[in-house]
């Protein structure tokens, strides 16, 4: 069981009723508590919730349509997701009881002045390196608008300017990061077929992929709700047609791939986690065609080169620059 999980249990009869649990881990808690209901933005907590507890759990970047009395917060890592939900959940809840649970080390104490403008806040617990807030909703926001959050920039690139649409939470929001634009340099000679940007973020190798081979099917995935939204957003501010899908690492992918393109995510909360980019090294030539292309950029400490030559093939180094690497690997 989650630490988080495990705090809210040790206030269980303040969780009865109809309860909207947001951002709830995959864990036993829907089990714990029978008539909540939750929402995730995680497309694989989705999925596993799921397989246990049907028709209990949305995915989505907006709360459910359905009623609740009270709603917890389980803290997400950035600020403003974090104001974003907070707002998006106040907003239902007028006079009703809003929840923020968390890790210490996640900054939760400090998350929970974001409760303040909706009422006064006050500590219910702190166990398990984590703490509970409650504030009573006594001043109700308007409706959160992710239109009016998502952040617009633009790149100029050698096929033209690229329109960039980012929303709060996902990866590098608001501008370009350093990584993403090496990576950009590298995306000549593609072998035609369908492109597979791998943790699309907010879309921008993606629609950059498009934009360079209009004829070819292009594919971005990832794993959170925001990104895909935000991915859907850039193209279509670029007028560009692509499959953008909600899916929990490379296995939701579609197979026949001519190239898969990523920068792939070391990041899960506060935690570093390695799994989704070790799994898409240990299984991209499944999705790949003969003779089809991995090109990634990685953090030089990365020992990425070894695995990528275990399931795939050779691997070749087309840049080494600001602490970053993009590699390249052909399926045999």
């Amino acid at each position: 069981m989650d630490p988080r999980s495990e705090v809210l249990l040790r206030q269980a009869d303040l969780f009865s009723g109809n309860l909207l649990l947001a951002g709830l881990p995959a864990d036993d808690l829907l089990g714990q508590l029978p008539e909540a209901t939750g929402w995730s933005w995680h497309a694989g907590d989705h999925q596993r919730l799921q397989a246990r507890f049907a028709e209990r759990c949305t995915l989505g970047v907006e709360p459910p349509a359905a009623a609740f009395e009270a709603a917890v917060l389980f803290l997400p890592k950035s600020r403003e997701l974090t104001d974003y939900l907070l707002n998006a959940l106040a907003a239902r809840l007028a006079g009703g009881l809003l929840y923020l649970v968390g890790e210490k080390r996640a900054g939760v104490e400090r998350a929970a002045r974001q409760l303040a403008p909706f009422g006064e806040a006050r500590k219910l617990d702190s166990a398990r390196h984590c703490q509970l807030w409650q504030v009573r909703v006594e001043n109700t926001p308007p409706a959160p608008d992710l239109q009016t959050l998502a952040q617009r920039f633009q790149l100029e690139r050698p096929d033209g300017p690229l329109q960039i649409v980012s929303l709060p939470g996902v990866f590098s929001h608001g501008r370009l990061d350093r990584g993403t634009e090496l990576l950009l340099d590298q995306l000549c000679d593609l072998p035609t077929g369908r492109l597979l940007d791998f943790g699309c973020g907010a879309g921008i190798i993606g629609a950059s992929l498009k934009k360079r081979y209009p004829d070819s099917e292009v594919v971005l995935l990832d794993v959170d709700a925001f990104a895909v939204e935000s991915s859907r957003m850039t193209l279509a501010a670029n007028d560009l047609k692509a499959e953008v899908i909600a899916g929990d690492g490379i296995d939701a992918a579609p197979d026949n791939c001519s190239a898969i393109i990523s920068n792939p995510p070391f990041h899960q909360g506060v935690h570093t986690h390695y799994e989704a980019s070790e799994t898409l090294l240990q299984r991209a030539a499944s999705h790949l065609r003969p003779s089809g292309e991995l090109r990634l950029v990685a953090n030089a400490f990365l020992k990425y080169p070894p695995l990528i030559e275990a399931h795939l093939g050779p691997c070749e180094t087309l840049v080494n620059a600001d602490g970053f690497r993009i590699y390249r690997a052909k399926r045999g």
